[in-house]
Parts: C-alpha cells; structure tokens; sequence
C-alpha cells in the first residue's frame, strides 16, 4: 500500500457509491496488465491536458495508480483545473476492493 492509499478513504468510499469515474493514471502498459473494469486510463502525464474532458462528465472522480503517488499528482492538476470533486484513491487494488465491498 503506497503513503496516499491511508488518507481519505472514507471520502473514495462516498465518491465511488455516487457513481464515481475512476481514472487509472497509470501507462497503457501497465493498465493493460490488470485494471479495475470501466476505469478509464488516462496517463498522469495526460491529465491536464483532458481537465475539461473530465469536468464535463460531471460526476466525481477517483485517480489511481500503482501506489498512489502518481494519482496524488492527477488529483492536484485536476483541483487546479476547478474539479471539486476529485479524490485519491491510491492504487487502483485499494480501489478495485472498495469497489467490491459497496
């Protein structure tokens, strides 16, 4: 479990029950090697540039990743685009258990 994954999970847990999108910030490869279903895969390095694209889904978001420091990088950009509703859920397995126990 990454240092990100112990903070806020109550908050991940409220989000994904709202219907949450879950954004994987991972590469494409290692998205590709196992991945929560439905989450979409939008690399860190990509998040800014697709801040509107998410803002207007209009629904809260979850950033994972593989320990939670890169998701922690997406949640911050994307606060800073104006999304107010966006959470660090740490690494998409802590995620994908949440998922499974709501």
């Amino acid at each position: 479990m990454g240092f990100f994954s112990f903070f806020g999970t109550g908050s991940v847990k409220k989000a994904l029950r709202q219907g949450a999108v879950i954004i994987d910030v991972r590469s494409a490869s290692e998205y590709d090697r196992g991945r929560i279903p439905g989450s979409i895969n939008i690399p860190v390095d990509r998040i800014a540039a697709n801040a509107e694209r998410i803002k207007h889904m209009k629904r809260p978001v979850v950033c994972c990743c593989a320990s939670g420091h890169r998701s922690g990088i997406a949640t911050t950009t994307l606060k800073q685009a104006g999304i107010n509703e966006v959470y660090n859920g740490g690494s998409w397995e802590k995620v994908l258990h949440l998922l499974q126990s709501i």
